[in-house]
């Protein structure tokens, strides 16, 4: 079979963009740098290897140079443990707030790599640690930059190396499904049917809905209304009328969409859109990535 070339990765980015802040190299705590700081989830090690409770990065001989991920926060305990050479590592603060965020919620609890097995992966660290630890001019927006790169080609080694077995990362790994899930997160607004779908995925309707719900976890009508209630969401936060964000994200009518809305979160969307305790800034700052 060909070798799957679609796009996976590029809508979603586009609504959950991807935002680093990386610590100092000399910081070695875990805790928040100050009161609007975010603790760090994200460690990139040349030497030494962290530990959390219960768990710790696989043993590896001398300690190999690792990448460790926490996309819903690091666990309370978790600490660096150094190695004979002392420990060599960046952390940073990869924002993924917000219940709203597939691909945060897509990914396990942790994810730990070996950096030196996968190349993609490797070149990028080894550049990021090359900055944090030479520092230079303008180093901190290199090193944030490169830590987002990080985090997207992780994000393809995890699609393209097919570890997952349900959820959104299983569903952009197979070769057929992708298709369809791509084709709803870059038109939302289209009048999908089941028959469209599954002839986007090349499989018949039975089996793609069958297949659907078993590899992404949930039914292909039951993925586009939560998908398309996400980007409604969104749109709301950042100041859409709620008719603007119903024709946007394919509803029928700004009733369709408020019914949906206040089913889901709880709060109708122009109660979500007062301002309040929680500011529009913090609803939109809630969901990015």
């Amino acid at each position: 079979m060909p070798k799957n070339t679609t796009d996976r990765l590029s809508a979603l980015i586009r609504h959950f963009r991807i935002e680093a802040k990386v610590f100092p190299a000399a910081r070695s705590g875990l805790q928040k740098e100050g009161p609007g700081d975010a603790a760090p989830n994200l460690f990139i090690f040349r030497h030494g290897r962290l530990t959390w409770p219960g768990q710790g990065m696989p043993e590896g001989g001398a300690n190999p140079p690792m990448l460790v991920f926490f996309p819903r926060g690091t666990p309370a305990g978790a600490h660096v443990e150094p190695d004979v050479n002392g420990a060599e590592y960046v952390c940073a603060a990869v924002d993924t707030v917000g219940d709203d965020n597939p691909v945060a919620q897509a990914l396990p609890e942790v994810v730990v790599v070996r950096r030196d097995e996968v190349s993609s992966l490797q070149s990028v660290t080894d550049m990021l640690l090359e900055e944090a630890f030479s520092p230079r001019c303008g180093g901190q927006a290199v090193i944030d930059r490169l830590c987002e790169i990080a985090v997207i080609r992780l994000l393809r080694h995890l699609i393209e190396d097919g570890e997952a077995k349900v959820g959104l990362i299983a569903g952009l790994a197979h070769p057929n499904l992708s298709r369809a899930i791509v084709a709803i997160h870059d038109n939302p607004e289209r009048n999908w049917r089941l028959e469209d779908l599954a002839g986007m995925a090349a499989m018949s309707r039975t089996h793609f809905a069958n297949r659907f719900r078993e590899v992404v976890g949930v039914t292909p009508g039951e993925y586009l209304s939560s998908w398309r209630l996400t980007l409604a969401r969104i749109a709301i936060a950042k100041g859409a009328s709620v008719n603007a964000a119903a024709m946007q994200t394919g509803f029928s009518c700004s009733a369709a969409l408020s019914r949906a809305f206040t089913r889901r979160y709880g709060v109708s969307p122009r109660q979500f859109a007062k301002p309040g305790p929680t500011s529009t800034s913090e609803h939109t700052r809630n969901t990015t990535f």
